[in-house]
């Protein structure tokens, strides 16, 4: 008799870059995700390229104590001002 042993492990990979918003946003969150949704143009290329270098890491990339929340998701993207609060996009 044969039995299967089988194994799935899950990797990610983890960037972030930093973008200057105007200072009359002034960490309105509101505002905030607006204006980066209006100029993904401005920020997304260079997260790609910060993603495309970075190196796996064992786990799904989420744990109890930060921010990412969304386990039913394939992908995840967040803000986050210089206090710590933010937002997802």
């Amino acid at each position: 008799m044969k039995v299967k042993i089988m194994q799935r492990s899950v990797y990610h990979k983890y960037a972030e870059i930093e973008v200057e918003v105007p200072d009359l946003i002034d960490g309105d969150f509101h505002e905030t995700h607006e204006w980066l949704m209006e100029n993904e143009d401005l920020w997304s290329e260079d997260m790609d390229s910060t993603l495309s270098k970075a190196k796996y890491r064992f786990g799904n990339g989420i744990s109890l104590d930060d921010a990412w929340t969304d386990w039913s998701e394939e992908s995840e993207w967040r803000y986050e001002f210089p206090n710590g609060n933010g937002g997802h996009l």
